[in-house]
């Protein structure tokens, strides 16, 4: 997930934006050391670790480097699992678009139409203001974080509906379609759509529109377990207590509380492996894959499902997330020959500035 009040948030917005702002002319990575260095000043930034892929045509490229967790040995695996956050929405959004496709939905569909007095109330939310953050639908995250950036309720199942309600308590942002501000609820709503359309939970329509075809093995839609399952970087937080700053594993936490927002697992090949065969052409008709692209009224910010970043080499596509402890960036050309996918597991310090580096390097070879 991501959004104004979710942790990891100022680091993954921060990241996109520091993106878009690096030099013209920037060079790319002249060969693997320096990749390498690229991903070690990130640790030596303060990250536990880091995890990346970089794919360039037919080449790849995959890196590591610090430790999988704090005070061991073990190195943050190559293969690593990780919570994804926001890029979520990347997956959600696909299936929408495919229904669309499919003739079983519309843009334009109100969400009052297909979910009768969830989110309306006089003001008429389309799918399309969903997927690019134009309802007006506030933020449903708010307050479900202590001041560290622990879930207050960590292992409490959500549904949806919940979710969903926490928001309606606060008053709507804007009229919808009047202008952009990212808000989790939008796929929490979504999620909701989705099942309501096919008869089936978000969740299997992921997998077998997406996962299964693709052959994404190590990405899941863990419902209710807590478990990160597979080799993995475990993440952390930093707590006072006693006086002193120390490190608190929040790498299990129940992920309801995500949903179609924020809640898939995957590894950085998988997650390239999405954004090339989504813009490839592989996953959505040409007309809608320029849809999804589109960023609209969003100041070239947000298309349907897709944030933005503009480089010296042309615009990049993808998504950032962040959940408790673990920061993702997935981006990619546009044209899916070029991609780069970074999982950190940020702790202290500043990632900021390496993460650009190695971000504006990959995609701008």
């Amino acid at each position: 997930m991501k959004g104004k009040k979710y942790v990891s948030v100022a680091v993954a917005a921060g990241l996109i934006t520091a993106v878009a702002a690096a030099p013209a002319g920037a060079a790319g990575p002249r060969d693997r050391a320096d990749l390498q260095a690229m991903l070690d000043k990130i640790v030596d930034a303060g990250a536990v670790g880091v995890i990346a892929e970089v794919r360039d045509g037919s080449r790849t490229w995959r890196g590591t480097s610090g430790r999988a967790r704090i005070g061991r040995a073990q190195a943050a695996p190559v293969d690593g699992r990780f919570r994804v956050g926001s890029v979520t929405k990347s997956f959600t959004a696909t299936v929408v678009l495919q229904l669309v496709g499919e003739g079983r939905l519309e843009l334009s569909d109100s969400v009052e139409r297909w979910l009768p007095g969830l989110v309306d109330k006089g003001a008429e939310t389309t799918v399309r203001h969903l997927l690019q953050h134009t309802s007006g639908l506030p933020e449903y995250t708010t307050d479900m974080f202590d001041k560290s950036g622990i879930p207050k309720e960590r292992y409490r199942s959500w549904t949806a509906k919940e979710l969903v309600d926490r928001a309606e308590r606060l008053p709507r942002e804007f009229p919808p379609g009047d202008r952009y501000s990212y808000s989790n609820t939008n796929y929490i709503v979504l999620g909701m759509l989705i099942e309501r359309v096919t008869g089936r939970p978000y969740a299997t329509e992921i997998r077998e529109r997406i996962l299964r075809p693709l052959g994404m093995g190590h990405t899941r839609l863990p419902g209710a377990s807590p478990e990160v399952p597979g080799p993995h970087a475990h993440a952390y937080v930093p707590v006072t207590k006693g006086g002193k700053v120390v490190p608190v594993d929040v790498t299990r936490f129940n992920p309801t509380m995500a949903g179609a927002a924020g809640g898939i697992i995957s590894t950085t090949e998988d997650l390239n492996r999405f954004f090339r065969a989504l813009f490839q052409g592989r996953l959505l008709p040409a007309a809608l894959l320029k849809e999804m692209k589109d960023p609209g009224m969003t100041k070239k910010a947000y298309g349907l499902g897709l944030e933005m970043a503009p480089l010296p080499c042309g615009t990049a596509l993808g998504h950032g997330g962040g959940a408790p402890g673990y920061l993702t960036v997935a981006f990619s050309s546009a044209d899916g020959s070029r991609q780069v996918a970074l999982s950190i597991t940020s702790y202290s310090g500043d990632p900021e500035k390496p993460a650009r580096s190695l971000l504006t390097s990959a995609l701008c070879p």
